[in-house]
């Protein structure tokens, strides 16, 4: 069984101590989540152990065949690669042959005639067949699809920063290492995505070591929990909901030692007052005792609670309503003759594809993007406060108090009371003594952190959120959540955490694809069980001032229970036959007839198999 592990590991960057004299092991089929604050060092703990990054002191210890491969949270590309260049970068005998192999039979499909052409794959299966490469092809062509990345010729500079990522990630699973690092995983995937790679980490004999905000993730994948708190590492076993207990038990031991050391050391505080006279040789132990029980207070007392009860703008009867909005990119429809009332008090939640438009909606309500046709009517004492996915507008030059302080010197809270930036910095977990830091040094999450108190200190009555979960911690995730739980105005968010929309909201947008929206009461965790995959509308919806009530389902027709009752049988057997057409492909030899053959075959049956998803799709929902 391979262990990797380390022993007396200790990080320092600058001033601050990341990790301090902290062991641990991995083992083969660990599946490890790591928490803690952002800016405590958990990117920099992966680097370590995949070994990007160097450590200050420390034993690393595992066999000199030990692989890894690494998901770094923004990964760089060679964006005039396609994608099936980057995922077989590696000169590995196994991704070579499979790289020339994929390029043989697109060469086919265009000159399916050209002995030469021919030839040359003939020679690629073989080469195929040395390295025992078959397995690895297939298991990468199931992942990129169902990464929703199914055509492996496009190049990187054409995809979206999501499809990105989930080519990285795609990339790093098929490298069949010892152990998976991944950071921030999640970042930028959809729910189906997201539910995907969930399933397979779970199955996978590997060993996993993650980021990761996702909540739900984190409580389905791991069976240990990794955090990292002032520079000490917590190992606890389980998933998320067994380490949320265990923590507080810990927590509430630590709290009865701690007033117990503030005790003792009001008592020794008394005798050092007492003056030098009373200090002989003979109290050099105490001394040093008082030095550090002292330094141990403090580092108590500097964690503090990020809990928030500010105030907002005040706002109106009226807030936003759009009329009629057309909006398209590039021959893509976004929303079609969408109207929509924004009410007092609302919470909606935005959901769908990615690149089905649900940031550019957000960017309309914000007034940074123009529309087609129709109108946006805003509220009079509307004050918008716009949480986007980069740090618009942050001066990294700049220190963090003048930054906080360039948008308000002080807060109102619901009680009347005011709050000073210095003050609120601290409630965001950023000590008094760093207040002066330049923001160009912060960690990434640390950035995140003080872009949102930036946004807050504006006291908004409507927040719009884009994305707020990524690069965030739990623990800031969780007193945000609580924050909204209080905000007296109204928030539209777009998201993918299902934790975090099933906390912040109560109603949802649906982008269903060619400019169609459907509202939903209720959370998006009742919603992905009611209507997981619900089939993209192509009837031009009518446009509501209100949202709509929703309609009762219909009830199956004789010929619909009759397809209801076979059609997981059919599908079943149109994947078993793609697999054994694959199969006979790998032994068709030069009998390029059979292979064409085959190859329309599997495209046909491909081409059914959609057809049937999406009838499942829809005669779930009306069995339901």
């Amino acid at each position: 069984m391979n262990v990797l592990t380390m022993e007396g590991l200790t990080k320092t960057i600058g001033e601050k101590t990341l990790f301090n004299d902290i062991s641990f092991s991995i083992t083969e089929g660990d599946k490890i989540g790591v928490l803690g604050i952002n800016g405590t060092g958990k990117s920099t703990l992966l680097n370590v152990i995949a070994g990007i990054d160097d450590y200050d002191k420390g034993q690393k210890d595992h066999p000199n065949d030990y692989s890894i491969s690494y998901l770094s949270q923004n990964p760089h590309f060679d964006e005039s690669l396609s994608i099936l260049d980057y995922m077989y970068a590696s000169q590995s005998a196994t991704f070579t042959a499979i790289k020339e192999y994929e390029y043989a039979l697109l060469r086919l499909q265009e000159n399916p005639t050209d002995e030469a052409v021919q030839q040359a794959l003939m020679k690629q299966q073989q080469r195929m067949d040395d390295v025992n490469a078959w397995d690895t092809s297939a298991e990468a062509k199931t992942i990129l699809t169902k990464l929703g990345l199914p055509d492996p010729t496009r190049k990187l500079s054409e995809l979206s920063g999501g499809q990105k990522k989930r080519a990285a990630l795609a990339k790093t699973l098929i490298e069949t290492p010892d152990l998976l690092i991944l950071d921030e995983p999640t970042n930028h995937l959809d729910y189906d995505s997201i539910k995907w790679l969930q399933d397979y980490l779970k199955k996978t004999k590997r060993a996993v070591l993650f980021v990761t905000h996702d909540r739900y993730f984190l409580d389905e994948v791991t069976d240990k929990i990794w955090e990292l708190e002032r520079g000490k590492l917590y190992e606890y076993k389980g998933s998320y909901t067994d380490f949320l207990e265990a923590k507080a038990i810990r927590e509430e031991n630590e709290s009865l030692e701690q007033s117990k050391k503030e005790s003792l050391f009001k008592k020794e505080l008394a005798w050092m007052r007492k003056g030098a006279k009373a200090r002989t040789t003979k109290q050099k132990a105490r001394i040093q005792r008082f030095e550090t029980l002292d330094a141990d207070v403090k580092n108590k007392t500097e964690k503090t609670s990020l809990e928030m009860d500010l105030g907002g703008a005040r706002l109106g009867k009226k807030v936003l309503e759009l009329k009629q909005i057309n909006k398209s990119f590039s021959g893509q429809v976004i929303l079609n003759d969408f109207s929509f009332l924004f009410k007092r008090g609302d919470r909606i939640g935005i959901v769908g594809r990615n690149g089905s438009g649900k940031s550019t909606l957000l960017h309309i309500l914000a007034g940074r993007e123009q529309v087609d046709s129709g109108e946006l009517d805003l509220g009079q004492t509307v004050k918008i406060g716009y949480y986007t996915q980069e740090n618009e507008d942050m001066d990294e030059s700049k220190r963090m108090i003048e930054y906080i302080r360039e948008t308000a010197e002080s807060i109102q809270l619901k009680d009347g009371s005011f709050i000073t930036a210095a003050q609120m910095l601290e409630k965001f977990l950023f000590p008094a003594h760093a207040h002066g830091t330049l923001i160009r040094k912060l960690s990434g999450g640390e950035k995140r952190r003080l872009y949102l108190l930036n946004i807050l200190m504006a006291a908004p009555n409507v927040l719009l959120l884009d994305e707020p979960t990524n690069d965030l911690d739990t623990q800031t995730l969780t007193i945000l959540e609580e924050y909204l739980e209080s905000f007296p105005g109204v928030i539209v968010t777009v998201s993918h955490d299902r934790f975090f929309l099933d906390k912040a909201c109560h109603q949802l947008l649906v982008f269903k694809g060619s400019g169609v929206l459907d509202f939903y009461y209720g959370s998006y965790s009742d919603f992905l069980e009611e209507a997981p995959e619900p089939a993209p509308i192509e009837e031009k919806p009518k446009s509501p001032a209100a949202p709509p009530r929703p309609e009762r389902k219909k009830k199956m027709s004789y010929a619909e229970t009759r397809e209801w009752e076979t059609i997981e049988e059919d599908m079943e057997a149109a994947e078993q036959r793609i697999k054994d057409i694959a199969a006979e492909m790998g032994t068709a030899g030069s009998d390029f007839e059979k292979l064409n053959s085959l190859m329309a075959e599997e495209e046909a049956l491909k081409e059914k198999l959609d057809y049937m998803l999406e009838r499942w799709e829809y005669l779930a929902e009306k069995a339901e």
